[in-house]
């Protein structure tokens, strides 16, 4: 991996996809400034006479990849709050192509949940993250999944104002289940503060999901997991939140998650520019099988996959945001220009967009934020504006 930042630069590769566009071969041009201001199928005439030229030969570049929801990696989790696992984990994410990444917080006792937020705060001012994502403690019992049930309660304001006040404007997004009492205020209060809130973790019907949407929620949280199923006499969120183009919705393709043919699916029914590929990653990302934690409950990671220890409930993923790139593209076929510029969006563009931060898509202007991939889809460099 290479991320060290320098002067003017000229990139060149057998494969450029920047803007939206595929550029056979391509030419991307950096200033110093780390931002984009040219690109192309053939190099800029003119410009600084000091640029250095980066041949990356048979590479594909593609915009840095963007997960708006993690939990850790490489053996760190971002709720322990230290800035060495905070480093850990973004350097572990960073290898595999992810350039900016919300940190996502499990259910935790209120007093520790201020204090995780709290700790995350510098890291976010510092650009290091993209925000703070709290997944829960406003959660279905019945769905809790990994969370532990003894730290779920009901959405007060005092909580609220507590966190929003410890986070300083880091908080991005939250996830909560809107049946619950009290779930209309905190939407609405959240949104107010900017911030974005996400329906999962939950047992909400059509009806009241559709009203959570009406109210501003506006991201699906890793969608079918964790909610209830489609019922063809009550279709119960699932329906509710991809009939919506307001919706945002996060699959996490991983193969263990979600089936392949249901990736497809959703991506037939509501579009490439809905779907946020996430990882949901937590400490084990990046590392091998063993005992890990996700938040205070044990985690055994085995083949791969993580479940809390002596159960089958699947604990959030092992997976890197390149694995799902290369899901996406229809690898080990090759993807065809569609599937190309359609894992490009839901690994960059739509993440972005549905967190509310700039979207670095390589057009010109933007921060140069990119991955080159070798001819096998695997992560050869990473350069990042914020190095």
């Amino acid at each position: 991996m290479d991320s060290r930042r320098s002067g003017a630069r000229l990139f060149r590769a057998a494969t450029v996809v920047a803007g939206g566009v595929v550029h056979r071969p391509g030419w991307l041009e950096v200033a110093a400034d780390g931002r984009v201001s040219s690109v192309g199928p053939r190099p800029p005439t003119g410009g600084s006479a000091c640029r250095a030229t980066v041949d990356l030969r048979d590479g594909t570049v593609v915009p840095g990849f963007v997960d708006m929801h993690v939990h850790g990696g490489g053996g760190a989790s971002f709720d322990a709050g230290s800035p060495e696992q905070v480093r850990t984990a973004i350097a572990t994410h960073r290898a595999h192509g992810t350039t900016r990444m919300c940190a996502s917080l499990v259910s935790a006792p209120p007093e520790l949940l201020v204090r995780q937020v709290r700790a995350l705060v510098p890291q976010v001012e510092s650009g290091a993250l993209a925000g703070i994502h709290l997944e829960g403690p406003w959660l279905a019992a019945t769905r809790c999944g990994a969370h532990d049930p003894a730290a779920l309660r009901l959405p007060k304001q005092d909580e609220i104002r507590r966190l929003l006040d410890a986070g300083a404007g880091t908080i991005r997004m939250v996830t909560l289940a809107p049946e619950l009492p009290g779930a209309p205020a905190a939407i609405e209060r959240f949104r107010a503060a900017g911030v974005v809130v996400a329906i999962g973790h939950t047992e909400a019907d059509h009806r009241q999901t559709r009203a959570a949407i009406a109210a501003g929620a506006s991201v699906a949280t890793h969608l079918f997991n964790a909610m209830r199923p489609i019922g063809h006499r009550e279709p119960g969120p699932v329906v509710a939140l991809t009939a919506d183009p307001r919706v945002t919705v996060e699959l996490i393709a991983d193969g263990v998650h979600l089936d392949p043919a249901m990736y497809r699916w959703v991506g037939g029914l509501v579009g490439p520019s809905r779907i946020a590929l996430i990882t949901d990653a937590m400490a084990a990302a990046g590392r091998p099988d063993g005992e890990y934690r996700l938040g205070t409950r044990p985690v055994t990671v085995t083949g791969g996959v993580a479940r809390l220890t002596g159960s089958s409930t699947i604990a959030g993923s092992t997976a890197t945001m390149d694995r799902l790139f290369r899901m996406a593209c229809g690898v080990p076929d090759g993807p065809d220009d569609s599937r190309l510029l359609a894992a490009v969006l839901q690994t960059s563009t739509v993440p972005a967009r549905a967190l509310g931060i700039p979207v670095h898509d390589l057009s010109p202007g933007t921060l140069a934020d990119l991955v080159v991939l070798s001819p096998e889809w695997e992560v050869r460099q990473v350069f990042s504006a914020l190095d």
